[in-house]
Parts: C-alpha cells; structure tokens; sequence
C-alpha cells in the first residue's frame, strides 16, 4: 500500500492546485444490493482510490482549503473489536462476523492522511464555508451533507487521470502479466471447453486468475467461440466451444489496486486458421499494426482510429463488400464500412477499462497524445452468422486484435506484447499450450 499512498498524496496535490480555496469531498462509495440482503463484492470508487490508496467501504474523503493546499481527512467506519458491544451485534462492523480490521491507527500509518471515525463526517461538513465539491450518488452519507452535484469536479479528475505517473504504469504492466498468464490458462483449458465445459468453462478459468492475482476481472470477460466472436459484447458465455471456430477472448486482470488491462486475442481453437479466418484475420492484424504505428507524442488521439478504418475499408472494398468507393466509405456521410465494425478502435486505460470518460471532448477524443498515457488500441471485424452481404464462408468470422499500449516520449510501450499477434504467432502459441 506504501507505494499507492504515495503515489495518491501526489494525486491530492494536482487536485488541490485545480480547485484554490474549495473545500473537496470524494465518497469510496457502498456495495450495491445483488439480491434481498445480499451484496456484491465491494469495489472502491475510482477517484477515491486515485487520490487515497483506501479501498475501504463507506470512506469518505475531505479536502479542507488551507492556504495554498489543502489539508485531508480520511473518515472511516471503525471495526467493533471484542470489547464492544457491536463485535456479536453488527453483522457489518463486528470483528465477530468479518474478521480482523484495521482501525483508524493503522489506516492513518498505512495512508499518511489523518483518518477520522466516520461518524464526524456531518461535523467536518457542517456549516463551514465554502460549500463542498462533491459527486453526488456514491454515498448516501455524503449525499445527505452536499447541495448539488459537482459535474465540474468529475470533470477534472478525469482529465488528470489521463497522466499516468511511474508507479501507475507499472501498475498496468502487472496488471497485463497476470491478464497474460489468464490467457495461457485458457489455452490449455481448450481440450474441457470442447469436449462440453464449453465458454463458461473458459469464463471461469480466466476468472480464476484474475481473482487470485488481483481484485477480479476488470469488467466482465468476454469469451466468444464460433458463431458468437462477432457479437462485440459477448458475456453471456453460455454457448459450446467448436473445434473448427474462432475463439474471442476479450479480458483483463484487475489488480488489488484497481488498475486493469484490457487485452483481446482471437484464436483458431484447433490451433489452424481456416483460409477464410486467416483472411480476415491477416487484414485486422493489418489495421491493427498500422494503427499502433500512429501512437507517439503530439499525435491526433484519433489518428489511429482513423488509420484503422481506412486499412479496413481497402480490405473490406479489395474483397468486394463496399457498395461504393474508399473514400465515399470514409466519408462521414457514407461509412458503409460501418456494418462489419460498429465500433471505436481504442479507449484510455486506468483504474477503469474505458478510463476518464468524464472529460471533456478537447481533453479525449480531440486531445493530442502525450507521454504517459495509457490507451488501447482494438481494431475488429464482425461477420454475423446471418448476413447476407458476405460470401457464406466469411458468415460468423468475428476477430478483434487489442492491446494495452503507454506513450513514451519518443513513441510507444505495447505493454501487451508477450502475447502473440501474428497469424503464424497465434497458431504456435496455441498448439504450444492446448499440446
């Protein structure tokens, strides 16, 4: 946690010379109900956790503005030891029912941030100038205690969580090697999900090792086999595994720190590309190369987006599947291409999978790259099983190509490069891990 906290006080500072003389508050947030009196698995707001290092439930982060800075409290619900009455009765405080907790004293040593009892959060609030910037809907407590929601404050987390600095990006790269290694157990988990354990076979096997090597999966995995590859959000996961078709594997290993990766690999389950998902394969990996080359510093965010399209709008024309020109394709008023690839080809990277998505359009999708930043880059084709604009051989073909990607001073990092992006690279590793 040492190097979290770190990093975190660093966080405050950039927050705190955005906002001169406002008072701040950030909520941790509640685990939401699943069903009756049960609860998912708590996972800390992102902003919090971005300017705490806490993970904590129910904690609620103050920013007091005193002189040039701010000064900040941590107030946290405080675990009922032995000695309290609470231990036997509050099934959500009682050490009896969750076990050992850190209190207040080893939060603060952990954190390096005064930490309060939860309960003085209306003290700390209450009736002091000036009013509170707060984002409103993560925490009933805090919601009770703040007039209005501060779009303005999300806003501005977002834009500088854009910049990572060196202890979150080699939270990326870990959390891409144990994603790699998620990867590996799938393929060797090939020969179960054939014979019937089927996608959720698959599923549950890189689930696993996202929630041993971390938190979790970063957002729920996608694994499509066959006829389901090009459904783009495939989590259902309840299909078989054919041993001629494609598998989809769209997943990310989310670390205890809640930084994720958001890797995809589209592979033939018997180890062999078919000449019709070699094809379509080869021309995603096109796009796919082309638009990683377009990440460097200075460089439009959407020139790699664009690169992609039009690699993939050549392919797609080349093989007949165009109702009109390249560049009448390309143009805002045709995009015909469009039918095979509804969506984008990358998104920033953090704590969340599609991370800052609060900022404004200049800082996201108009912003220029600079170094530090982590994004993705995913370029795909999707042929459903049912359309009639494609040859029948190219009928339920999905592949996406992704990777984790940080931009250096003088280019790119691909942080995801252990894993194999070549149609040739793809069949060895296969084979080399089903046997």
């Amino acid at each position: 946690m040492a190097g979290a906290a770190e990093a975190a006080a660093a966080h405050r500072e950039r927050l705190s010379r955005a906002f001169p003389g406002k008072r701040i508050a950030i909520a941790a947030g509640r685990a939401p109900v699943r069903s009756n009196d049960t609860d998912y698995l708590f996972r800390a707001d992102s902003d919090f956790a971005w300017l705490t290092g806490c993970y904590a439930e129910g904690a609620i982060l103050v920013m007091h503005p005193v002189g040039d800075g701010h000064d900040a409290v941590l107030h946290l619900r405080e675990p009922a030891g032995p000695d309290e009455p609470d231990f036997f009765a509050n099934a959500r405080d009682g050490e009896l029912w969750i076990g050992a907790a850190p209190g207040l004293a080893e939060w603060s040593a952990a954190l390096g941030l005064v930490c309060l009892p939860l309960e003085g959060l209306a003290r700390s609030l209450r009736g002091r100038l000036p009013a509170v910037l707060a984002a409103k809907g993560v925490d009933p407590l805090l919601d009770a205690h703040v007039d209005a929601h501060s779009a303005e404050l999300r806003t501005t987390l977002a834009e500088l969580r854009r910049i990572k600095d060196d202890w979150e990006i080699g939270q990326l790269k870990a959390a891409v090697d144990a994603t790699v290694l998620g990867f590996a157990d799938v393929a060797r988990e090939l020969d179960t999900a054939v014979r019937g354990g089927g996608e959720r076979w698959l599923q549950g096997t890189f689930d696993r090792r996202a929630r041993t090597a971390g938190n979790g999966p970063g957002y729920a995995s996608i694994v499509a086999a066959g006829p389901h590859a090009p459904v783009l959000h495939w989590t259902r996961c309840d299909g078989p595994v054919p041993e001629d078709g494609l598998l989809l594997l769209d997943a990310g290993v989310e670390l205890d720190t809640l930084y994720t990766a958001d890797v995809t690999r589209t592979f033939p389950v018997n180890g062999e590309f078919s000449a019709a998902q070699r094809q379509v394969y080869d021309l995603v990996h096109d796009a796919h190369v082309k638009a990683m080359a377009e990440v460097r510093p200075g460089a439009d965010y959407r020139a790699f987006h664009h690169t992609a399209m039009r690699v993939l709008a050549e392919g797609l024309h080349d093989w007949g599947l165009l109702p009109a020109s390249v560049e009448k394709a390309l143009d805002p008023d045709g995009q015909h291409h469009r039918r095979y690839i509804v969506c984008g080809v990358g998104h920033y990277l953090g704590l969340d999978v599609h991370d800052c998505a609060a900022s404004r359009a200049e800082a996201y999708h108009e912003a220029k790259l600079e170094p530090g930043m982590a994004l993705t880059v995913e370029p795909g084709l999707y042929f459903h099983p049912n359309d009639l604009t494609v040859p029948p051989e190219l009928r339920g073909v999905g592949v996406r190509i992704e990777d984790d990607l940080v931009v250096t001073a003088d280019g790119h990092e691909v942080i995801s490069a252990a894993l194999p992006i070549t149609a040739d690279g793809i069949e060895r590793w296969v084979r080399g891990h089903r046997g």
